[in-house]
């Protein structure tokens, strides 16, 4: 395949980018950066009408300041709806970055995480329609979908009412490291909470009249660890992760009161995920088995024991699209012809692309040159982010 390099104002994405980097955006706190794209879409000849805020944040279970920003963009070429997509929101390290350009690498000042996930997917969408535009490019009708609180639960993909997303038969999603490493897979996950309500009594006159929590919750994970549910999961019918990441007591505060008081409650908090959400399950009912298991092993002098309340919760699904499916065919076109050789990739981490798919839109997720995101070493590779930005382009002006 002959290659092509599309012609995008590198100086200009690169200030886009800059500009949009240094707008404090954390998750549930996207309305400037909204404000700020939507801003930069109306400076490269996009009419204000074409603009809109959906209203995801009423449905989203978290405070949330605004709705999901899209662009309707009427084709001047024949072809299907594409659709493509990022989101509008950082990790709260990233509050109060102060972005530099060092050489062809922008970066934080070090006390912060920089942003570039997923500044860099804004500054690539913006960038797509300045170069459609000024060059009066032939393309398909598209869609820009930028949602807000990814990094938080990917609620904005989660809530969206797919008909806002116009029919679009494919889309395209800017969330990774390299234009040519293309995301076609990832895990799904499900979320669990444990309550352990034991009961307090004098840890020294008379810890046999109380009922440990913290001694439940301990025997619990130790035997989710010994059943070989923590962690690295590999079993005969599937494979996945796990991990406990909150162990602590009432309204965020430690577990337990003083040491001469045996401790009558504990939260935990843990996550599983899996190629095949079915399997994540799997091991989400392992833990529960594990905490049932240790409430039996824990009574006091009468022989009661601990309540446990263990709930779960799926958070997103898995997907995995074929190879010959049309929107990987496309995407690895549009690689090729950059000149770059296209690669697929499975995720262990969720995406949008997640809900995309499973609000039946086949989605492939590219770089624009994020590197070690959620991190204060965090930057955006500059020449990889103009890569992105070609990509883009190419995406939406080669053939479907």
């Amino acid at each position: 395949m002959s290659t092509a390099k599309p012609q995008i104002d590198t100086q200009a994405a690169t200030d886009r980018l800059m500009r949009l980097l240094a707008i404090e955006g954390v998750t549930g706190q996207e309305r400037a950066i909204g404000e700020a794209v939507r801003e930069e879409l109306v400076n490269v000849g996009v009419p204000a009408s074409a603009i809109r805020f959906d209203t995801v944040h009423e449905r989203i279970p978290l405070p949330t300041e605004t709705g999901n920003l899209l662009v309707d963009l009427p084709g001047t070429g024949p072809g299907p709806r594409l659709l493509f997509s990022t989101h509008l929101d950082t990790v709260p390290l990233c509050a109060g970055v102060k972005p530099s350009l060092e050489g062809d690498r922008i970066v934080s000042d070090g006390t912060t995480a920089l942003g570039g996930d997923n500044r860099t997917g804004c500054a690539v969408l913006v960038t797509l329609v300045e170069t459609l535009i000024k060059h009066n490019l032939p393309h398909p009708p598209i869609t820009l979908l930028l949602t807000v609180r990814e990094e938080s639960g990917l609620h904005g993909a989660r809530e969206l009412d797919p008909a806002d997303l116009g029919g679009a038969e494919m889309c395209f999603n800017v969330d990774a490291k390299l234009a040519a490493e293309l995301v076609t897979g990832a895990v799904g996950q499900v979320n669990w909470e444990v309550e352990i309500i034991g009961k307090a009594s004098h840890a020294g006159v008379a810890p046999e009249k109380g009922i440990s929590a913290t001694l439940v919750a301990s025997i619990a994970l130790a035997e989710a660890n010994r059943a070989g549910w923590f962690g690295k999961v590999t079993k005969t019918d599937g494979h996945g992760t796990s991990n406990v990441g909150i162990f602590g007591g009432k309204g965020n505060q430690a577990a337990g009161d003083a040491t001469n008081v045996v401790t009558d409650y504990v939260r935990i908090v843990g996550e599983a995920r899996s190629p095949d959400i079915t399997f994540a399950s799997k091991i989400v009912a392992g833990f529960q088995a594990a905490f049932e298991f240790a409430q039996a092993e824990v009574k006091d002098f009468e022989g009661s024991t601990a309540e446990i309340r263990f709930t779960s919760t799926p958070s997103y699904p898995s997907f995995r699209l074929e190879e010959d499916t049309p929107a990987v065919r496309h995407a690895k076109r549009a690689v090729e012809a950059l000149g770059l050789e296209p690669t697929t990739l499975f995720s262990n981490g969720g995406l949008d692309a997640n809900w995309l798919v499973k609000h039946g839109v086949p989605t492939v997720t590219f770089g624009a040159g994020q590197y070690e995101i959620h991190t204060i070493k965090e930057f955006v590779d500059v020449p990889e982010f103009l890569q992105g930005c070609r990509l883009a382009v190419l995406l939406a002006t080669l053939p479907a």
